[in-house]
């Protein structure tokens, strides 16, 4: 999840994306979204909180928008119905929150108006998602890394889940080009 990532993200991707968004123009009312998609392991989080420190902006997190284990597709419409639309209009989001201990949504999250906004997960980019980005950025390592840096951080037991996921995430972004759509392309790989 988002809140164990402690690895600093690398200056040269931060900077990547940057320089990306200097001339990116608002596709969401006047916010710039700048949306951090990629395969699960691959990095995006850590870039994410390295932008956020850079910028000062907050950051929608796809972890708490996905309705469990099978949720990845599902998760995009929900970015988009209750975030990504409302601020394009200049109202304030609202997103409820997944529960993955009680396997349930729990609660909901306020996203204001503003100049910048982060998302970052699979498929903040996806369809309909990536209208809304002023910036699109893919984070991608190597299948392997990311499966050794998912069981490292959710322990072997998890395995099952991050293989089942992986197949979703290879069905979605096959079907929408998620990584030819992309502004920024970075490569963790070896970090």
């Amino acid at each position: 999840m988002w809140f164990q990532v402690t690895d600093p993200a690398a200056p040269e991707h931060v900077a990547a994306v940057l320089t990306a968004l200097r001339g990116a123009v608002a596709r969401c009312g006047s916010t710039r979204v700048v949306a951090v998609d990629g395969p699960s392991g691959s990095g995006k989080t850590t870039l994410a909180l390295g932008l956020r420190d850079e910028l000062g902006c907050p950051v929608v997190h796809m972890d708490e928008l996905y309705p469990g284990w099978d949720g990845l597709a599902r998760a995009v419409p929900l970015l988009v119905e209750q975030v990504l639309a409302p601020l394009s209009r200049g109202e304030e989001g609202h997103y409820r929150l997944w529960d993955w201990e009680a396997d349930a949504w729990d609660g909901t999250r306020p996203v204001r108006p503003g100049p910048l906004l982060l998302v970052e997960g699979c498929g903040s980019s996806v369809g309909p998602a990536g209208g809304y980005a002023a910036v699109r950025v893919w984070v991608e390592a190597p299948r392997a890394e990311r499966m050794r840096r998912g069981v490292a951080r959710d322990g072997e037991a998890f395995r099952p889940h991050w293989e089942r996921w992986a197949r979703q995430e290879e069905a979605l972004f096959g079907r929408d080009g998620t990584r030819e759509a992309a502004d920024v392309v970075v490569s963790t790989e070896g970090r």
